[in-house]
């Protein structure tokens, strides 16, 4: 399966929040999937662990996730920023999520998130629990 790992997915990992486990079953099945993660997403996750003054996790979380799982980076052109737009007026989502389904949209990837609001969506979300 090609797989978005939504944000929260990494966050709650990283946070040592209530789902982690599950989360980290999930990423676990990096040999049997091939996950991808946005560059929103990872600025995202960077945003909040060096607010949160984890420069460490962050770094330990690039290597990791990152470079040694091989989970591949994708973004959007500001010329594809309409599909954006188009998602976040057609299915009532904030800037984040609809940034995650455009990307999803055009690369063919199914989005895993704990996230509901992509329950609104003609894709729709797995969550972790599915995957693993």
């Amino acid at each position: 399966m090609r797989l978005l790992v939504d944000t929260n997915i990494f966050l709650e990992i990283l946070l040592e929040q209530n789902r982690a486990e599950e989360a980290k079953d999930l990423l676990r099945k990096v040999d049997q999937h091939d996950f991808f993660i946005s560059d929103f997403a990872l600025h995202s996750v960077g945003l909040i662990l060096l607010r949160q003054r984890k420069p460490e996790v962050f770094r330990q979380f690039l290597s990791d996730l990152i470079s040694n799982a091989g989970i591949i980076q994708l973004g959007l052109s500001p010329s594809e920023m309409e599909e954006v737009i188009q998602a976040a007026a057609s299915f009532r989502l904030d800037f984040d999520d609809a940034y995650q389904y455009a990307v999803a949209e055009r690369y063919g990837l199914a989005i895993v998130s704990f996230d509901g609001d992509f329950d609104r969506t003609a894709q729709g979300r797995i969550q972790p629990v599915a995957v693993v």
